[in-house]
């Protein structure tokens, strides 16, 4: 019977490891290709130019207090819905 414990156990410091992987796993990702590709794929219309530029700057603005605002009012400003803007700014911000 002592292994139905141990097993449990197991199982459950498997599960929880398996969990924060899969936390970090956005995090891994997050570069400005990423914040390109986003917004291509769920807004086609936005001009690809525009976008490219608000992702890689918000990335060498990675320091700056206002890359992050930077990016998304870029991206507002081509008519990139409010939600999606953000997100991929965040995402851009986060190399």
């Amino acid at each position: 019977m002592r292994l139905v414990p141990r097993l449990t156990a197991a199982l459950s410091g498997l599960a929880l490891a398996l969990g924060g992987v899969v936390a970090l796993a956005p995090a891994a990702h997050a570069t400005p290709q990423t914040c390109f590709y986003t917004v291509l794929e769920q807004h086609p219309e936005a001009n690809p130019e525009v976008v490219e530029r608000a992702c890689t700057n918000v990335a060498a603005a990675l320091g700056a207090p206002g890359g992050l605002r930077a990016c998304y009012t870029e991206l507002r400003r081509d008519y990139v819905p409010a939600v999606l803007a953000f997100e991929a700014c965040r995402r851009a911000a986060q190399v």
